[in-house]
């Protein structure tokens, strides 16, 4: 008596539809796929600090990227708009897999990193930008980063000044009316809406 095979799973699905009718595969993601309009309506949906902030709305992800570019131009008022343009993209990959925070980052190991890294890769070749930035650009994204962070850790997350300090380093030190305007959370519509207008106006 022949034994029935039991038929194979199907792979599980690691693609996900996007609302200007994209299919993403997260496995291998392809830049014809990315849309500018898909990463603006996620970003200004995803929370950072897992939503731990002080306002009448989340600060999204659109709305700290914002911040980041601001930084970068105040300290580098000369740079490139090709290197702003990488820093408004560079959390671009949480528009698919989500704002996770750095302690669960490193709780979870490198996986996340990979596909992180694989997604913003596509991103940038959407957008007519090396799959991967040269160092001294990353470095110069990443201060503004981390910048951009110790001021919403100190107004929106409830840090102490010297707790982020030690955590994040020191204020950038961006005008009165800049931290007015980018560390008051936005509505979701006003951040995808200004996200949306400022890459476009970078890839012009």
């Amino acid at each position: 008596m022949t034994a029935k095979r039991t038929p194979a799973k199907p792979a599980p699905r690691a693609w996900q539809r996007m609302l200007s009718g994209r299919r993403l595969d997260l496995l291998d993601p392809s830049p014809l796929d990315v849309e500018i309009t898909d990463i603006a309506h996620g970003l200004a949906r995803v929370a950072r600090w897992n939503g731990q902030t002080h306002g009448a709305h989340i600060f999204s992800v659109a709305q700290h990227t914002l911040l980041v570019e601001e930084v970068l131009r105040t300290h580098a008022p000369r740079v490139d708009r090709r290197v702003r343009l990488a820093a408004m993209l560079h959390d671009a990959p949480e528009y698919v897999i989500g704002d996770m925070i750095s302690p669960f980052k490193a709780v979870i190991g490198g996986s996340y990193k990979v596909v992180e890294r694989r997604l913003l890769a596509a991103i940038h070749l959407r957008f007519g930008l090396p799959a991967v930035l040269p160092a001294e650009i990353e470095t110069m994204i990443k201060a503004a980063d981390i910048g951009a962070a110790y001021l919403e850790a100190t107004r929106l997350a409830g840090f102490s000044q010297a707790e982020a300090k030690r955590l994040f380093g020191r204020d950038p030190k961006l005008s009165p009316a800049s931290v007015d305007s980018y560390l008051t959370p936005w509505s979701a519509t006003k951040a995808e809406k200004l996200f949306l207008a400022r890459c476009q106006s970078l890839t012009a």
